[in-house]
């Protein structure tokens, strides 16, 4: 997986509030009643809409009710053509003032809103029409069904509508219901539980695709309560689901991951992730956990709350199935680990050790890598594989974690993937054994005189067509001989072939490939110059070291290598003739007015041994 690991989900909305189930008629009936009622319905309308203005304007309660009720039916009955006729009639304005009555109507009225805003055409006449204020206003009264309704009214006026939510935003609706939330939120009865979930919904709507209302709701402390509501209400679904949409729309903002860190969301999450069951539900939770782990202090909580193991038992579960879902839900759950895993090769190298990484090792994760790894051995998941190899190279970065992970046998097993064919696999595998032999001289010694391994990297130094494999193998071979400073480790690659790779490798366009190369290739010649000496003739090591010194744009480290090995080869009678063959004198001597010290002085040294030796 690259470094990058920002992933964009698509904005969750939680849509348009469902209404209540209260005197709706079931359609359809038999044609012929179906038919009588439909036209009695848009009598009843047509009649109910006239009467509602009249009797609006004489404050007349009784036939108000019967009227609201009528048109309740008729929105249950054909929403979009019910909604059509209320807009004509003009009756949006009037119901201001019926919600400003607070009566027995009032929970009506705010449902007959909630319905007409299903409909997208709705939305700006409801807010043209003032109905904004009015409902913020109700919701500072206690009465449940009337916030019920007022807050799908709301929910479904913000829903896709930038008006919609400019005028709850301008009204101060969110701060009020975002205190609801959290004055109701230890309330386990059924019905607070259906009030929570759509206030949720409402808040999701309002702010959905918008970061400037998501950062409002995170300043107003949403996040605190929201995960307190998933700690006491996990039984209810729906709520569960809500809080879910609304964690994954708040976690791309980067000022959320503060306040997430400062809850026991990594608890809460992994405990709903180990009861789920169904795909949904898991990629629901999967699409909060992935941006949530970027964050070092949450990533840390998620492994102390046992994600790495979940994680490591969705694989096993998934790994040998062929069903789609199963598939992604795999490549999701290798991914997040190896973000989980992941540690930051640079920042290593200013502060020795990530404590993530060395903290994980010690929980015994390695172990459980390595089970996972020798399973998938023989036809083994490549995901699996390279999501594995990835989290290994990860863990080995700090120093104390090396010996450690030696010592579990890790690179024993790395090994028995050298007979992989995937690109991807080989290039991780090389990873993982170069980040563990770094310092470590003896693992370095041991890996270095095992002869199928170097065999097989100087056939991948060969790889062509994968750049990236061929580098790691490169890099590889340098470094067996970098840390053991061994000369078995020297013969052994001398005899597999692999001098001449390290002489390309001097050529490499990386300052860094070209350093660990001419370092290497510095321990040969003093180790092992005999046995060298025909591979370095037959690679043209002269030459390449005549065209680095020559060469203006070539680093400092890179022209005081060069010298320290031209040093190194005098004492072979072949080499020593091409070097005064190609007046490395003039070259060494021009060197001396350079202007970084140490190659100056290297330079004047160099001079002395090559007039010495002339």
């Amino acid at each position: 997986m690259p470094q990058s690991t920002k992933k964009i989900y698509p904005a969750k909305t939680y849509g348009v509030l469902g209404r209540t189930k209260k005197n709706e008629i079931k359609f359809p009936l038999r044609p012929d009643i179906n038919h009588k009622l439909e036209t009695l319905l848009a009598d009843n309308l047509s009649e109910a809409l006239k009467t509602l203005k009249l009797s609006s304007a004489d404050g007349a309660s009784d036939s108000v009710e019967g009227c609201l009720d009528c048109l309740l039916k008729a929105l249950a009955h054909n929403n979009v053509e019910t909604s059509e006729k209320i807009q004509e009639m003009g009756v949006l304005a009037m119901m201001p003032a019926l919600l400003s009555a607070q009566n027995s109507c009032t929970p009506k009225v705010a449902n007959i809103i909630a319905e007409v805003a299903k409909n997208e055409f709705m939305r700006s006449p409801c807010v043209e029409a003032g109905l904004i204020p009015p409902l913020v206003q109700l919701l500072n009264c206690k009465d449940q069904e009337i916030l019920l309704q007022t807050g799908r009214a709301l929910g479904n006026i913000c829903y896709d509508s930038h008006e919609g939510r400019s005028a709850v935003d301008a009204a101060g609706g969110a701060q009020i219901v975002a205190e609801h939330i959290k004055s109701l939120a230890e309330s386990t009865d059924p019905a607070t539980g259906k009030l929570l979930t759509v206030f949720c919904g409402m808040l999701m709507n309002y702010s959905n695709d918008n970061d400037s209302l998501q950062a409002q709701l995170i300043s107003m402390g949403v996040i605190p309560t929201l995960v307190r509501l998933l700690g006491v209400h996990s039984q209810n679904t729906a709520l569960t689901e809500m809080c879910l949409i609304a964690f994954g729309n708040l976690a791309e903002l980067e000022s959320s991951k503060e306040q997430f860190a400062s809850t026991n969301i990594a608890e809460e999450l992994v405990r709903l992730f180990r009861k789920q069951v169904e795909h949904e539900k898991k990629e629901m939770i999967f699409e909060v956990l992935a941006p949530l782990a970027e964050n070092d202090v949450i990533k840390l909580q998620l492994v102390d709350a046992g994600l790495v193991e979940c994680l490591l038992e969705v694989v096993a579960q998934t790994v040998d199935s062929d069903r789609e879902e199963d598939v992604a839900q795999l490549k999701t759950a290798s991914d997040l680990m190896v973000l989980l895993l992941l540690g930051d090769e640079s920042m290593q190298k200013l502060f020795e050790g990530d404590g993530n990484c060395i903290h994980m090792v010690d929980t015994g994760i390695v172990q459980k890598l390595l089970e996972l790894l020798d399973r998938h051995v023989e036809e083994g998941n490549v995901t699996v594989q390279h999501a594995a190899l990835s989290a290994l190279r990860n863990l080995a970065i700090p120093v104390v974690n090396k010996s450690k992970m030696l010592l579990a046998g890790v690179s024993d097993v790395v090994l028995k993937f050298l007979k992989s064919e995937m690109p991807p696999v080989q290039f991780k595998l090389l990873g993982t054994l170069r980040m563990l032999i770094d310092t470590q001289a003896d693992a370095a010694e041991q890996l270095g005189t095992n002869t199928k391994l170097v065999e097989r990297l100087v056939e991948w130094c060969e790889a062509k067509d994968h750049a990236g494999v061929m580098g790691e193998s490169n890099r590889l071979l340098s470094a067996l001989i970098r840390h053991s400073k061994s000369k078995d480790v020297v013969r052994t690659v001398i005899q597999g072939g692999g001098v001449k790779h390290l002489v390309t490798m001097a050529t490499s366009e990386h300052m860094i490939m070209q350093n660990e190369a001419l370092v290497a290739l510095g321990l040969i010649a003093a180790l092992d110059l005999d046995c060298a000496e025909k591979d370095f003739v037959g690679a043209n090591l002269v030459q390449v070291l005549h065209k680095l010194l020559t060469d203006e744009h070539s680093a400092p480290e890179i022209k005081y290598n060069s010298m320290i090995l031209i040093c190194s080869i005098m004492g072979s009678e072949p080499l020593h003739k091409e070097v005064q063959s190609l007046a490395f004198i003039d070259v060494v001597s021009n060197l001396r007015s350079h202007e970084n010290k140490t190659v100056a002085h290297q330079a004047s040294l160099t001079e002395q041994r090559l007039t010495a030796q002339s």
